[in-house]
């Protein structure tokens, strides 16, 4: 696919983003639109090989994953980019892909990973040409409501309305079945609104494509917490089959001494404080939690981690520090990590390097755990005590080992708990007797998503736990292929 000289020819040519002390005083996304001559150079890249492992989407067992889970046709639209045929090369990209405009600005890129140009080179610019081909189709109006031509009497709820609801709310609607799909915030959209930032996911983009599902017969209701405001009982004498897309919703808690000082909050509260008043007021309303003049601490070195740092950042904290319990990764590939798995390397994210550019140096600060929180007289949070350790793996799981006389007292006035979630919320799945696993996720094989209950199945977080957003499309998808079979005998739905 694309030029078969393309990748000796040209080098990776990355979006250009704007400057960092520019965008730290709006919330405004910051990609700069990439010029359709470079894309198409970019697509000329993509070489001709044999396996294009970047849309694999398996894994290695007790390695990793490899490529893009939703199997997305990427050589193929590769090309058409570089031949100009973006109509063609949208149309090939929602074959796979429901919410491109999604993954294409959120998606941490599996598939440049797995590329094969990525043995001995940079990999092709997967990501941003996805991102550009899907925006091209809105500029273009290209994108528009497609209705089923018939429905089928079938009713199915969905509850959750983030990634993997959404994926299997459009699916079944197109299948003809008649979908509603309940959410108990007061927009829709789940993570996908209140669980990323609008500077890397503005809310009118997820808002846009709900519009559209909404034209297409999908129906919304907001503010409804099922198991509450809808009980099961009432679900199964509404609907023929419903699909639990709750996601992996309950955090992993902190229990070292001090936790319940004022100033602790966990991330995600904190993340969905923040869009939802700036969506409602633009922050006038004062309904968030303020990082303003503060020292802030965020526990936790993934991607929620760093959404709290460009949150933290924009609210005007006095500093910012991210703690890692892990050791600083290496810049290149390591020999137990090689191509075509996910490269875990040392990389810098937007909100590093924002942090670098407000504050002078990087946030992190690696092989840290935090032993203690430390309060004042008042109840109020002013700092923490951590310890260096190192980790090891013993029998398959992680050994923390502490490094003596490595106690350090650290100031902070607001901490954020970044550090993962330990299952979904179990009082629905009582109400609904639906069995759950060890790990307090639901129990439904992959590749069939049905629970012990014939006409439920799941999907995403709270099916597999915490993961990426193209993991819960892909469920989503896969989901309601299972659904429309249960519902019909057969299903023709990919």
């Amino acid at each position: 696919m694309g030029k078969p000289t393309g990748f000796m020819e040209y080098k990776r040519e990355v979006p250009k983003k704007k400057d960092p002390m520019a965008r730290v005083k709006n919330w405004q996304e910051f990609q700069i639109v990439v010029p359709e001559q470079q894309l198409q150079r970019q697509g000329a890249r993509c070489m001709d090989c044999g396996i294009p492992f970047c849309q694999a989407g398996t894994s290695m067992a007790g390695s990793g994953e490899i490529g893009c889970p939703v199997y997305n046709l990427i050589p193929e639209w590769n090309d058409l980019v570089y031949r100009g045929k973006w109509k063609e090369a949208l149309d090939r990209l929602h074959k796979t892909n429901n919410f491109p405009e999604f993954t294409g600005r959120v998606c941490p890129a599996p598939c440049e990973g797995s590329c094969t140009v990525a043995i001995s080179d940079e990999p092709v610019t997967i990501k941003s040409i996805e991102f550009s081909i899907v925006e091209k189709g809105f500029k273009k109006g290209w994108i528009q409501p497609n209705p089923p031509k018939q429905r089928t009497g079938k009713h199915v709820a969905v509850i959750g309305s983030g990634p993997a609801g959404l994926a299997s709310a459009a699916q079944l609607n197109k299948a003809g079945h008649t979908v509603t799909v309940f959410e108990r915030e007061d927009r829709p959209g789940g993570l996908l609104t209140y669980g990323i930032p609008d500077v890397k996911l503005a809310y009118e983009v997820v808002n846009r494509r709900i519009a559209l599902l909404k034209e297409e017969g999908v129906l919304f209701r907001t503010n409804v917490a099922v198991g509450e405001d809808v009980t099961a009982e009432e679900l199964d004498e509404q609907f023929d089959a419903i699909i639990l897309a709750t996601g992996a919703t309950k955090p992993r808690e902190v229990d070292q001494e001090g936790r319940d000082l004022s100033g602790i909050h966990y991330a995600m509260d904190f993340l969905t404080a923040n869009t939802k008043s700036l969506l409602n007021s633009k922050h006038q309303d004062g309904e968030y939690i303020s990082a303003k003049d503060k020292d802030v601490i965020v526990i936790g070195g993934g991607d929620t981690g760093a959404d709290c740092i460009t949150t933290s950042i924009r609210h005007g904290a006095r500093s910012v520090t991210q703690f890692d319990i892990n050791e600083q990764k290496q810049a290149i590939r390591q020999i137990n990590n090689p191509w075509p798995l996910y490269p875990n390397v040392y990389a810098e994210e937007d909100a590093h390097k924002e942090a670098k550019a407000v504050y002078g140096t990087d946030p992190r600060s690696y092989k840290l755990q935090t032993s203690k929180f430390i309060g004042n007289e008042s109840g109020q949070l002013v700092g923490l005590e951590t310890i260096q350790v190192n980790t090891a793996w013993k029998d398959g799981k992680k050994v923390r080992t502490p490094i003596e006389e490595s106690v350090k007292r650290w100031k902070a006035d607001l901490v954020l708990l970044a550090v993962g979630f330990s299952g979904t919320e179990g009082k629905l799945l009582d109400q609904m007797q639906v069995k759950q696993t060890a790990q307090q996720t639901v129990e439904a094989e992959y590749g069939h998503y049905q629970t012990n209950k014939p006409h439920i199945f799941a999907a995403g977080d709270n099916r597999r736990g915490q993961s990426l957003v193209v993991w819960a499309i892909h469920e989503g998808r896969e989901a309601a292929r299972e659904c429309d079979r249960y519902l019909m005998g057969t299903s023709q739905l990919p």
